[in-house]
């Protein structure tokens, strides 16, 4: 279960302050894969930060009863001037899991070969995102935070991302970003579509993207 309590969040921008989450009071089910949508710049990967607890909000706050990855495709949680299995073990550490048996699967999963002892600054942005992905699927979270990740690299590699995920979605929840509808309605059973600072919560994934296309078309 996640729950916003009177969640808000502004930027100062040249014209003022934006607000982009205002007051927003709702409880998300346990074990539901969410689609999360809206325009660009509705506040989609903010919302996704600051439930992680890598944004702090203005007021209000999240509450969760379970486990929650970070924002997976964001890449705030890698650091440019470790290696990639410096970075997983560094993960490990943080989330308490035996970082030998993650630094293994990540090695395996994300294909990475001697770039996985480089430092990150030396990878490319799909580098970055298989490792982020990988690590992330090697721990096992309540609910997982998916940030337009589940298509990285080539088809085989998309083909064994999207495996370990439906795996792990048997036992978890997502709050999933991803501008592919397609890949939404293939992952996601439920949606929140976030208009102007509110969200709408829908319990099934094609009446979200009908509202979604709805308000794009409206814009």
């Amino acid at each position: 279960m996640i729950r916003f309590e009177n969640l808000t969040k502004s930027f100062q921008t040249p014209h003022g302050r934006k607000v982009v989450i205002d007051n927003l009071s709702m409880t998300l089910p346990t074990g539901k894969s969410l689609g999360l949508m809206g325009r660009n710049g509705a506040g989609k990967s903010t919302l996704m930060e600051i439930v992680s607890g890598v944004m702090a909000p203005d007021s209000g706050r999240v509450v969760s009863d379970g486990t929650i990855s970070w924002p997976v495709g964001l890449g705030g949680a890698l650091h440019p001037e470790l290696t990639g299995a410096q970075n997983v073990r560094f993960i490990a550490r943080i989330y308490g899991v035996d970082s030998d048996s993650l630094c293994d699967f990540v090695e395996d999963f994300a294909e990475l070969g001697d770039h996985f002892h480089l430092r990150l600054r030396t990878y490319s942005s799909g580098m970055r995102a298989r490792l982020g992905f990988g690590a992330s699927m090697g721990i096992p979270f309540d609910t997982y935070l998916i940030d337009e990740t589940t298509a990285v690299g080539d088809a085989s590699f998309r083909a064994k991302s999207q495996i370990v995920f439906r795996e792990r979605m048997k036992q978890a929840g997502a709050l999933m970003v991803n501008h592919n509808l397609g890949e939404l309605r293939e992952f996601c059973d439920a949606g929140i579509v976030l208009e102007h600072g509110k969200a709408y919560y829908f319990d099934d994934i094609e009446e979200a993207i009908a509202v979604h296309r709805r308000m794009m078309q409206g814009s």
